[in-house]
């Protein structure tokens, strides 16, 4: 693609230094809810970077406020960071995967950080860090988990923060390359003390490679159920699949989903129709011949895929904007929140390939939920050339490789952070930048977008950072 200077939030906002921010002022009450790291009531965004110094990797936390975010409201971690755990190593990948939830129950939210290809003398490939919140925001360290079986590999390839036995009080999962593992409710330590537990019936096929977890209320009971994800080794195909939750033996009851189809890519869940059971959105971008699709399948009281049958939508669908495509990569990623505030959860969906005028440039399209499930009206679809998004699309850009929806003005309607990785900065390729849109009643508006790169939060290697690639789920 062409290069060319982006026009970015550091033009409206001093550039942050390296490391940890001065602290923010403390807030009176803790709010203890999810991505609130600083217990001010707003929800903040972390953003793994991956890519960052020489992929080592790195997070960054954007503050969320009433006016949203802003580079001069964010915080950058690195295992460098003083008081995180271990050494920022090449390759590392620290940030591939984030998540957050308040592991030591104190009432803020912390970040929890995969680095599923960390290296350490002893010990089986890959860690899972966690990253005290508190009322100064993220600047009291953390500990860091590792394997516990020396046959492991990849541990920290994903995790989630629910409550997996229905007792009121959630705990962290996390799963490796071969393993989902559980902790108790007790805070962990990451001193070798902490004791995981595995399935007790452990349905996976001895070759799967997981790739991922993500946790909800699929059949609308007090325990979360959870949906691993990964590939066959022998090439064949995704391999996905459910158990529930609850008091009793973890694995008993479960159902594959999906065994040899087209590859899941990303996942989200959220209450679409309003039924109170969480559904899971499923991103398959390389089916259709890369032309892609999504697929909710809809909670029930028995958990997924025991209620109404899974429903597919691509470009092709009644009411999605565009025309399916090869190589559009439709659901590259997928996130779910309400973003216009009537009560039903939204579906933003990442098409990183779609032309959109030129090549790869790529596009957002929001899908709005409603008592039928996934409505044929009101979707819309935004990138650079859109009216009101700052910036112009370029052949290579890759906008909406990222997909994010987060309410973090607290206005009641989550708004879309959308990155585009390969967006050039100067002589900087792929550099990647976050663009921010305000949700509102009739969905996502250009009114008040604003975009930022890795340079505005303090980083000074930008080629092939790929900025926005991975958002907190």
């Amino acid at each position: 693609m062409r290069t060319r200077v982006l026009v970015t939030a550091a033009a409206l906002a001093a550039a942050v230094t390296g490391g940890l921010l001065t602290p923010l002022a403390a807030a009176a009450e803790p709010s203890g809810q999810r991505g609130d790291f600083n217990g001010d009531g707003y929800p903040d965004v972390a953003i793994g970077v991956p890519e960052a110094d020489g992929k080592a990797g790195a997070v960054v936390v954007m503050y969320g406020s009433a006016s949203g975010v802003s580079p001069s409201r964010s915080v950058r971690i690195t295992q460098d960071t003083p008081g995180v755990p271990g050494t920022a190593e090449p390759g590392d990948q620290f940030g591939e995967n984030v998540t957050s939830g308040d592991v030591n129950h104190d009432g803020y939210a912390d970040v929890i950080v995969g680095a599923p290809y960390e290296k350490a003398d002893g010990r089986p490939d890959g860690s899972l860090s966690v990253i005290w919140g508190g009322p100064r925001g993220l600047t009291d360290g953390g500990i860091a988990l590792h394997a516990p079986t020396a046959d492991d590999r990849n541990f920290g390839q994903g995790a989630a923060f629910s409550d997996l036995d229905g007792d009121g009080t959630p705990q962290l999962q996390v799963v490796s390359g071969r393993h989902f593992w559980w902790y108790s409710e007790a805070t962990p330590q990451g001193d070798g003390s902490d004791v995981a537990l595995g399935l007790e019936h452990d349905f996976l096929p001895e070759d799967v490679r997981l790739d991922g977890v993500a946790a909800g209320r699929f059949g609308g009971g007090s325990s979360a159920d959870f949906v691993v994800y990964g590939t066959r080794g022998d090439g064949s195909g995704d391999y996905l699949a459910t158990f529930r939750g609850g008091p009793g033996d973890i694995g008993y009851y479960h159902s594959v989903l999906s065994d040899g189809g087209t590859a899941t890519r990303s996942v989200a869940a959220g209450d679409i129709d309003r039924d109170g059971s969480t559904d899971l959105v499923t991103g398959e971008p390389a089916d259709g011949g890369g032309a892609g699709a999504v697929t909710v399948w809809w909670g029930a009281p028995g958990g997924l895929n025991t209620g109404r049958e899974p429903a597919r939508y691509d470009q092709d669908s009644p009411g999605v904007p565009g025309t399916g495509g090869a190589g559009d990569r439709f659901g590259a990623d997928v996130s779910v929140r309400d973003v216009t505030g009537d009560g039903y959860a939204d579906i933003a969906v990442g098409v990183p390939g779609e032309g959109a005028g030129g090549s790869d440039r790529g596009r957002a399209v929001l899908l709005r939920g409603s008592a039928d499930g996934v409505g044929d009206t009101g979707a819309q679809s935004l990138h650079q050339d859109t009216p009101g998004v700052p910036g112009t699309g370029e052949d290579g850009d890759r906008f909406g490789a990222g997909v994010h929806l987060a309410d973090v003005d607290q206005d009641g309607s989550a708004d879309l952070f959308a990155a585009a990785v390969g967006e050039d900065l100067g002589a900087d390729e792929d550099a990647g930048a976050v663009w921010t849109l305000r949700g509102g009643a009739s969905g996502v508006t250009t009114e008040g977008s604003a975009v930022f790169s890795g340079a505005d939060v303090g980083f000074t290697a930008n080629a092939g950072l790929r900025f926005g690639e991975v958002f907190d789920h």
